[in-house]
């Protein structure tokens, strides 16, 4: 279904990037695995596509560095030509209540989840006006949607990527340029692994499914989203969080 694609997944080393990677890679797309700290996790990303058979390389970025990523992404389009596929995945989160949050914490995370994904974009859409075709996928969450206690950073973060999406999607579709979001719920990751027993409970009531989804549920969705057969469908966010915000 991706066979022959070049496809960037930004924060590839873990969790649901990881899990897109593989998807992608199992379809036949060529994956650079894009990650900021995690070198070793990333390699092991690399080393499980390569034993499936899959082609995949690994990148270091720092995705909130704007000069970075303009060097990351003409790296790629030197090697590879073209880059048809953009997944921006890469995140972080910073919790606490408002009164108790510091300026720091506010800001790193607008500036990895929100500037990085503009930066993401802003690079990355210059080589596919050129192509005049692309897919790019933006990860928000339904935190960006419904908010959270404790989170006003990141859903802040995350509802400014909602935004960003649309607004892309209208300057990018003259060119047969496709931008989606997804907005996941709770997933198992790392990031809900360390919540409480009690805090799960509470998180799966809300959840008319019943329970936690997993990275494999967001990797499905990013592939149609990718693929031809989604080529009608943009700055739309598709909420994957088994009936928690409807």
């Amino acid at each position: 279904m991706l066979e022959g694609k070049i496809a960037v997944v930004t924060g590839a080393s873990r969790g649901i990037g990881k899990a897109i990677a593989c998807k992608f890679a199992s379809l036949g797309a060529t994956v650079i695995i894009n990650y900021n700290h995690s070198a070793v996790k990333a390699e092991e990303v690399k080393s499980q596509i390569e034993a499936a058979g899959g082609c995949v390389e690994v990148m270091q970025c720092n995705v909130s560095d704007y000069v970075a990523c303009e060097v990351f992404f003409k790296e790629i389009i030197k090697k590879f030509g073209r880059i048809d596929i953009l997944v921006n995945n890469a995140g972080i989160t910073k919790d606490g209540l408002m009164m108790k949050m510091s300026e720091e914490d506010f800001d790193q995370v607008i500036k990895v989840n929100l500037k990085g994904t503009f930066n993401c974009i802003r690079f990355v859409s210059r080589q596919m006006l050129k192509q005049r075709q692309g897919r790019i996928i933006n990860m928000s969450s339904v935190v960006g949607v419904a908010g959270n206690a404790g989170q006003m950073n990141y859903a802040a973060s995350k509802a400014g990527v909602i935004g960003m999406t649309k607004s892309a999607a209208k300057e990018l579709a003259s060119r047969g340029i496709t931008v989606n979001a997804i907005a996941p719920g709770f997933i198992e990751t790392d990031m809900t692994d360390v919540l409480s027993d009690a805090v799960r409970e509470t998180s799966v009531a809300q959840i008319p499914l019943g329970r936690f989804g997993k990275p494999e549920d967001i990797a499905n969705a990013a592939a149609f989203l990718a693929s031809e057969e989604a080529g009608y469908i943009t700055g739309q966010v598709l909420h994957i969080d088994g009936g928690m915000v409807m």
